[in-house]
């Protein structure tokens, strides 16, 4: 659908909003199959850059409401995240309701892969909390639309290589905003969530001269991590790193990690991390800004996924997908230069950029059919 016309001096906007009931989504559909105990919801936000395309979260969602509400706002963030990252590619997103680890069948992720072929290309799916690019494999060999695979399948394989690859450059830029050189060494930078993404944001950090402290609700993977990288610090939960003299703080795990109780006791001067949905509520931004921390504004710095995956939409080619991911640097440092320059958070600032582009860009249908 046609986006607002946002001019630098406008106010901030997000996309219509036809039935004014604050849903701007194209398309949700609800999936169901009692066999294979599937129960998904798939949301395409917008489809003016080209077809939606975003990940399949496995996750074991308190209620169908708590599901659609997560649904609803990351696929209207990975809206922004195409935009921003200069890809034709809308924004959409699929959660599967259940435990991964007990209830993900064969059976279950065929019948997915059913549901989404019957879109016809308006969804393209791939791996995200939940799922791997295995389970995208099984997704596949009952849809065309799938990306995020195997390599052994011709796919990119594990997508948060490169995304932790772009919130290390995500986090390089805010730093030279901060302090005046690209750089980590010397600061202390806490990773909350050390699984797909945080892990290997962990390695670039270390190598790059931080001192790093982690934290993860899953015990296994604290330890993976302590393994590989015996340098790093523990601590036994995400308020207790809060809590803790940082100079960056990196949400990687999931959404509403900035809460106005971790905005008002948070010594970091950089938030900077994989997480989507970081704001519990717009006005945390806001709050950040008034204490001097900056935000690096998520789907701008965690875009590098979406990158590799939608390279092998072309015929993956990993160094081109590097390439491009490394270009977040670039992309983070032109919005908190917009930040600057309006005088807005930069949350504000990267939703105008990508607004803008979809304006300028989105084809004048607004709706993408095969």
């Amino acid at each position: 659908m046609p986006a607002a016309d946002v001019s630098p001096s406008a106010p901030d906007r997000s996309l219509p909003d036809p039935f004014g009931d604050g849903h701007d989504h194209e398309q949700v559909v609800f999936c169901q199959d009692p066999a294979s105990g599937l129960r998904a919801i798939v949301a395409i936000h917008s489809t003016a850059l080209g077809p939606g395309l975003g990940g399949t979260r496995f996750h074991p969602y308190a209620s169908t409401a708590d599901a659609l509400r997560d649904v609803l706002a990351l696929s209207r963030g990975m809206t922004y995240k195409a935009a921003l990252a200069g890809l034709d590619l809308g924004g959409g997103k699929a959660v599967i309701i259940g435990d991964p680890r007990t209830e993900k069948t064969e059976p279950l992720l065929r019948a997915y892969g059913r549901f989404v072929q019957t879109l016809g290309g308006r969804y393209r799916t791939a791996c995200d909390v939940g799922t791997f690019s295995e389970d995208m494999d099984l997704v596949a060999r009952e849809c065309d639309f799938v990306t995020g695979r195997t390599t052994a399948h011709g796919g990119a394989g594990d997508s948060s290589v490169l995304t932790a690859l772009g919130v290390f450059q995500g986090m390089r830029a805010a730093a030279e905003a901060v302090w005046g050189e690209p750089t980590l060494a010397g600061r202390t930078v806490g990773v909350a969530g050390v699984g797909k993404v945080g892990r290997h944001l962990v390695r670039h950090l270390l190598e790059d001269g931080a001192s790093v402290v982690v934290t993860d609700v899953h015990a296994p993977t604290v330890e993976r991590v302590r393994e590989e990288h015996p340098a790093v610090t523990v601590v036994g939960s995400t308020e207790e790193m809060v809590a803790s003299r940082l100079d960056v703080y990196a949400p990687c795990a999931l959404g509403d990690a900035l809460t106005d109780e971790v905005a008002a006791v948070l010594s970091a001067r950089i938030v900077c991390g994989a997480a989507n949905n970081q704001l519990a509520h717009p006005g945390v931004g806001k709050v950040l800004e008034d204490r001097g921390i900056l935000y690096a504004p998520d789907y701008c710095v965690n875009a590098g996924g979406l990158v590799q995956v939608a390279d092998e939409l072309e015929g993956f080619s990993f160094d081109r997908a590097h390439h491009r991911a490394s270009r977040i640097f670039e992309t983070t440092r032109s919005v908190l230069a917009r930040a600057a320059s309006d005088g807005v958070p930069p949350a504000v600032a990267a939703d105008r950029v990508a607004e803008r582009r979809i304006h300028e860009v989105g084809r004048l249908r607004g709706i993408w059919t095969p």
